[in-house]
């Protein structure tokens, strides 16, 4: 049995112990958390709760935890848009609607079964189910991702990304037309205290995050942008650009209007229009400085044509 103790601080004052669980404990759903509760796994300063108990200040929260079923990553064969390869490194285009690793209850379908099957090995340097993964991207976000099939290859990788040797520019599309020709968003991103399943700019219990933007082309209540990530945050472009009130087109998570959530739709857009078409590395065999580019999904052109955009022509290869 795995026990996790966790102390209810000012954010957690009068909520729900489920609602509060929630998006802590990793996997698991608040119907699954209730039934943990029902079944006396869930202690609050020793005594046992029911699913709508108000937290207190200092309140001690004790979860038994049954360990997890070890978890196989096997190969599967998954077509792949490969993009370049060579014995240390592959880079791929990753398809919206794929996940880059497995997680809870998504074993299969994902680009690591997928590269398993392709390169036979992959590094696991790191982690064993999420072999070779260096750096990732959100299930409905396209584009390009560099994954390694070496230990050493993957270290240094990961060297490269967080000294800010590694440059990835993104294509977006957002709500609303922005007046400036670009800047810097520079705001911190945590968890989202009302919603544990969002992060949000916070400044309590977040980490430094900034994004540059460069605004390519203004259109009828759209802009499109170039985004660079400078810190990798989870959902930063997403969140950053909701905070400036310009969320990501067809983003579902983050709108929160269903006038423009209804808009998506009628761009026929399957996802967020975000998409990583540009890397840039240096190899680390090589010592050789790499750069890829690659056009955006097919629904991420059309809208971009129903909307009359002058520039979407820049970025089909």
């Amino acid at each position: 049995m795995n026990e996790k103790l966790f102390v209810v601080n000012e954010e957690g004052l009068g909520k729900r112990i489920d609602v509060f669980l929630t998006g802590l404990l990793e996997g698991l759903t608040r119907s699954q958390l209730q039934r943990l509760i029902e079944e006396n796994k869930v202690l609050v300063n020793g005594q046992i709760v029911k699913a709508n108990y108000k937290l207190k200040a200092a309140d001690r929260i004790t979860c038994l935890l049954s360990e997890p079923e070890p978890v196989a990553v096997l190969p599967e064969q998954i077509p792949l848009e490969i993009i370049y390869e060579d014995e240390d490194i592959i880079v791929v285009n990753k398809p919206r609607g794929m996940l880059v690793y497995p997680a809870s209850g998504n074993n299969s379908g994902t680009l690591v079964n997928a590269l398993l099957h392709h390169c036979g090995e992959l590094s696991k340097a790191r982690n064993s189910l999420r072999p070779g993964i260096v750096h990732r991207l959100d299930k409905d976000t396209t584009g390009l991702l560099v994954v390694a099939k070496k230990d050493e290859i993957h270290e240094e990788l990961v060297r490269q990304f967080k000294t800010g040797q590694v440059q990835k520019e993104y294509l977006v599309l957002v709500h609303g037309v922005l007046a400036e020709p670009g800047g810097i968003i520079d705001a911190p991103i945590g968890r989202d205290t009302k919603n544990r399943l969002r992060m949000a700019v916070i400044l309590k219990n977040s980490k430094q995050a900034v994004t540059k933007y460069e605004v390519i082309e203004r259109l009828e209540n759209y802009t499109l942008l170039q985004c660079r990530l400078v810190t990798g945050r989870t959902h930063q472009i997403r969140v950053h650009l909701a905070y400036l009130q310009h969320p990501v087109v067809g983003d579902p998570k983050y709108i929160v209007s269903k006038v423009q959530q209804e808009k998506g739709r009628r761009l026929g857009l399957k996802g967020q229009a975000l998409h990583a078409f540009r890397l840039s590395f240096i190899h680390p065999r090589s010592e050789e400085r790499l750069a890829f580019m690659v056009a955006p999904p097919e629904d991420f052109v059309n809208a971009l044509r129903k909307l009359g955009s002058a520039s979407i022509a820049n970025f089909i290869y």
